[in-house]
C-alpha cells in the first residue's frame, strides 16, 4: 500500500471565477480506511452538492478520475473521489482483493462522510460511477435512498453480458483461476491471482483487442499499477446484474453508454436503462476506454455538467 503526504494545491481561477482546492481524505469502511480526495471549488458560494466518484475493475483514482473530478469542480461542485480498500491508497489485506459486497460497503461508507463535511450540501450528493463502478453508484444509490442523482459512465450493468463477451478460452481459464482462489482461500493461503487485463484469450479478467492498451493507457506514467486480482471474483461477475435497480430509482439518473463497448456490452445497458423512469440515456460513438480521453471525454463530461446543472443546481445560478 502506498501512502502519501497529505498534498493542498490550489489551480488556477475557473469559468466561474472561483479557484480550486484539493486535499487528501480517509474515512472509515469496516475495519479499514480508505483514502482520497476531497475538491472543493473556493469562494463566498453557497455550500455545493457533492459527487461521490469510484472507479472501476481494479482500478484506482489516479487513472483518469481526477480530470472529470476537476472538471466538475470548475463547474461549482464539490468531488470526494476514493480507493476501494484493497486498491490504491486505501487500507485492506490481502491486497488486489475485489469484492463486490465489500466495495458496495465503500460506497456506502463514502456517501455517508461526504454529509459529514462541513462544507458541502449534505442533502444534495450524487453517485458518479465509471465501469465496474457505474454499475455500484447505481446500487449505492438505491439502497441509500437518499441520494439526490446517479451519473453512471460505460456501467458494468450485467455479468452475464459482460462474460458471454469473453471468448469461451478466457472464460474457462478465468472459472479454473476462480476456483482455484476459493480453494486456497478455504485454507488460508495466498491469493490465486489472475490479471485485470490481458491480450485476448490470456487469463486475464478483459481480453478484448482495445482493452490492455485503452486500461494501462490511464495509469499514469511512473505508477505502481498492479495489473491483477484475486481470482475469486471472476466467479461473482456472471451473477452481478446492477443494472436491475435502474427500474427502482427514483431519483435522476444519467446512463452514458459507449455504443462499441468491448467490456460492458451497450445491448443490456441500454435495455436497463429504458425501464428507468428517471433515468436519461445518453449514447456515444466510441469503445468503453476512449470516454476518458480525447474528444469523447469532451462530450461526455460536458453532457455530464449539464446534467448536474438541471438536476442538482448550484444556489444562485
Amino acid at each position: 500500500m502506498r501512502r502519501r503526504v497529505p498534498v493542498l494545491f490550489t489551480s488556477s481561477p475557473t469559468r466561474y471565477g472561483r479557484r480550486v482546492t484539493r486535499s487528501d481524505i480517509e474515512f472509515r469502511s469496516g475495519t479499514d480506511r480508505c483514502r482520497g480526495w476531497l475538491y472543493l471549488p473556493d469562494g463566498d458560494a453557497p455550500k455545493p452538492p457533492v459527487v461521490v466518484m469510484g472507479h472501476g475493475l481494479g482500478a484506482v483514482k489516479e487513472m483518469g478520475l481526477d480530470a472529470f473530478a476537476e472538471r466538475f469542480c470548475d463547474a461549482g461542485y464539490a468531488c470526494l473521489v476514493f480507493d476501494y480498500r484493497h486498491f490504491g491508497d486505501s487500507d485492506g489485506r490481502p491486497r488486489q482483493l475485489l469484492s463486490i459486497p465489500r466495495q458496495l460497503d465503500d460506497w456506502a461508507a463514502a456517501i455517508a462522510y461526504a454529509r459529514s463535511i462541513d462544507a458541502v450540501d449534505a442533502t444534495r450528493v450524487v453517485c458518479w460511477g465509471s465501469s465496474f463502478g457505474g454499475g455500484h453508484a447505481m446500487v449505492a444509490a438505491a439502497r441509500d435512498g437518499r441520494v439526490a442523482a446517479v451519473i453512471a459512465q460505460c456501467p458494468f450493468t450485467s455479468g452475464t453480458a459482460s462474460v458471454l463477451a469473453l471468448d469461451p478460452r478466457t472464460a474457462l481459464k478465468v472459472t479454473a483461476r476462480g476456483i482455484a482462489d476459493v480453494a486456497a482461500a478455504a485454507v488460508r493461503r495466498k491469493p490465486v491471482m489472475i490479471g485485470l487485463v490481458g491480450r485476448p484469450h490470456e487469463s486475464a479478467l478483459m481480453t478484448a483487442p482495445d482493452a490492455a492498451p485503452g486500461y494501462l493507457g490511464l495509469v499514469p506514467q511512473g505508477y505502481p499499477f498492479v495489473n491483477e486480482v484475486a481470482a475469486r471474483v471472476g466467479l461473482q461477475i456472471p451473477f452481478h446484474h446492477p443494472g436491475r435497480v435502474l427500474a427502482e430509482l427514483r431519483c435522476p439518473v444519467l446512463v452514458c453508454v459507449c455504443d462499441d463497448d468491448s467490456v460492458a456490452p451497450a445491448r443490456q445497458t441500454v435495455r436497463y436503462a429504458r425501464r428507468g423512469p428517471t433515468t436519461q440515456l445518453l449514447r456515444y460513438p466510441t469503445g468503453h476506454f476512449d470516454i476518458y480521453v480525447g474528444d469523447a471525454f469532451e462530450e461526455a463530461v460536458a453532457d455530464q455538467v449539464d446534467f448536474l446543472d438541471r438536476v442538482v443546481p448550484l444556489a444562485g445560478f
